[in-house]
Order: structure tokens, then C-alpha cells, then sequence
């Protein structure tokens, strides 16, 4: 969980506008790492509206585990983690303030332990265990988290539509997508522009469900094309003009397996200024805003 905000500064000053919505990582872990005010609250007050990634499995440097069986879904569903779940929820409630809870995301790939392919679990697994994790909430009077369900881009590595981890719309407040253009930077990827990222996925979940979306998670490479022109088409053709029903985007500003950062060339952080100039990407506008 990042609290250093001279990162944040550094970051809006080379893309030349502040930021609106903060996306960090919370895991469980060992249960002790309670709602994390001490993070939302100076972004809160700088204006952004703050994303959780509220993780069940251990806290370990990444890579994590995929394979935690103490985090089987059938365990949250069961009931084995409601002492941490509600007072963590009650401790939400009690901040007051709208974040974003996006909680175990990307379960339709095979890297964490809340994917159904792995770890001991079942099909219906998923949605099991965000009911009874969003039901506690409910009982508990929190309404200021929106909840956020975020597949990963699909891929053919999951065969189950993503409609099955659907909680349905009772249960989810916003949809998302994680995604990146991976490039050439190995044997089995290739240059992708935004649309052949998205597209698929976004016209997927479209059939499930008419509820807001966002990008969680997103960057391209500079190997193997031109990331300057990606960024440009990205923001200011595609999501304007063929993803309406996108309304946010958060860029995956880190290096992780690979340089995803707005600076990792001068023309990238150009084409990056440029395009989110325009005024439909909101600046740091909401330390007043209380939802609705």
C-alpha cells in the first residue's frame, strides 16, 4: 500500500494533469492489515477517489502464491475469514468517504488463488465467496464502497465465458478490465493496438451487464511498435468514440515484468500529456464529492 504522495506528484507532473481515481493493493495476509485509512484519507484529500485492490492471499513479495490453500474460495464462503472481513467493512463505514473496492480481481486467469482452475476450487466457487464477502458488508450499513469486478482481458488459456463469475447486479456496482499490450516481448506476444486488447472483452461483459466500466490496470510496451501512436489512439480515438461505456481508465504507471510508465520515452510522456489535456479525463476534482 503506497503512501509516499511525492510519487503521485511526480507522476501528474510529467503527465501534466492530477489525477482522479488512486488504484493501490491491500492483501489479507495475515488478517492484521485493517482498512487502510491512513492511505485513503491523504488521497481523499488530495482530490482522487481511491481504488483498493482487496486481495485474498498472503502478503509476500510479488510473485505471489497462486496455489494458498488456507485462501480457497470455499473458505470465504464458509465463513473461516468474517471476523477480519467485517471489521474491516466496519472500519469502511466508519471513514465515510466513496472508494472503489475491487475485490479479487482478474479470477478468470490462473495466477492468484481465487481462480477456479486452481487452489482446490470449484466452479460457482467465485461468486459464492463475493456474495458472502458483499452480504457482510450489506449487514453491516456499509454503503460507501463501490463494488468493482474486474476480470482479466480473456484469453484462451479460460475457457469459461466470464459470465459465470458474474455476481450479478445486485452485487456489483461497476465493471472493469484489466489489460495490457504486451508487444514482442517474447516469443508469444504481438503488437496489439487498444482496440484488439478491449474489444473483445468489453463486448462480453456488455452482454452481462449494462453497469459502468473502468480500466483498472493498462500500459503497452515500447518493443515491437510505436507506444507514443498506442497512447494516442487509446485516448483519443478509442475510448472516446468506441467504448462509451468506459468512464475511467487507471495507466499501470510501474515497472514490473516490463516498463510500463509514461516515461519510459519522452515521446511516450508526450503523447500521454497531450491526450488526456481533453476535458472528458477529469482531474482531482472530488475531495468534496460524498457519492450518490
Amino acid at each position: 500500500m503506497p503512501g509516499d504522495m511525492n510519487v503521485i506528484r511526480n507522476y501528474e507532473k510529467d503527465s501534466g494533469k492530477n489525477v482522479s481515481v488512486l488504484l493501490s493493493y491491500q492483501a489479507w495476509g495475515d488478517h492484521s492489515n485493517g482498512f487502510p485509512d491512513d492511505w485513503t484519507t491523504p488521497v481523499r484529500e488530495d482530490g482522487a477517489i481511491p481504488m483498493i485492490t482487496w486481495e485474498p492471499w498472503k502478503t509476500a513479495p510479488f510473485p505471489q502464491e497462486n496455489n494458498e490453500p488456507d485462501y480457497a474460495l470455499k473458505n470465504i464462503s464458509e465463513g473461516k475469514f468474517d471476523a477480519y472481513i467485517t471489521q474491516w467493512a466496519k472500519d469502511a463505514r466508519a471513514w465515510r468517504y466513496p472508494f472503489f473496492l475491487r475485490f479479487a480481481p482478474e479470477m478468470n486467469g490462473d495466477w492468484t488463488p481465487w481462480s477456479e482452475s486452481i487452489n482446490s476450487n470449484q466452479a460457482g466457487d467465485f461468486v459464492k465467496a463475493w456474495k458472502h464477502v458483499h452480504d457482510i458488508f450489506t449487514a453491516h450499513g456499509v454503503t460507501n464502497a463501490t463494488w468493482v469486478w474486474c476480470p482479466n482481458i480473456e484469453n484462451v488459456s479460460d475457457n469459461t465465458p466470464i459470465s459465470e463469475y458474474y455476481p450479478g447486479d445486485a452485487y456489483v456496482d461497476w465493471t472493469a478490465m484489466d489489460g495490457f499490450n504486451w508487444g514482442t516481448t517474447s516469443q508469444y506476444n504481438a503488437w496489439l493496438p487498444f482496440a484488439k486488447v478491449f474489444g473483445p472483452t468489453y463486448n462480453d461483459i456488455m452482454k452481462i451487464t449494462s453497469k459502468p466500466m473502468i480500466i483498472s490496470e493498462t500500459g503497452t510496451v515500447e518493443r515491437g511498435g510505436n507506444k507514443a501512436a498506442w497512447i494516442t489512439d487509446a485516448y483519443s480515438v478509442e475510448l472516446p468514440d468506441n467504448f462509451p461505456n468506459i468512464k475511467g481508465i487507471v495507466w499501470f504507471n510501474q515497472i514490473t515484468q516490463q516498463d510500463w510508465r509514461i516515461e519510459s520515452s519522452s515521446a511516450a510522456q508526450q503523447a500521454f500529456s497531450q491526450a488526456i489535456k481533453a476535458p472528458h479525463y477529469a482531474s482531482n476534482t472530488f475531495k468534496d464529492y460524498m457519492g450518490g
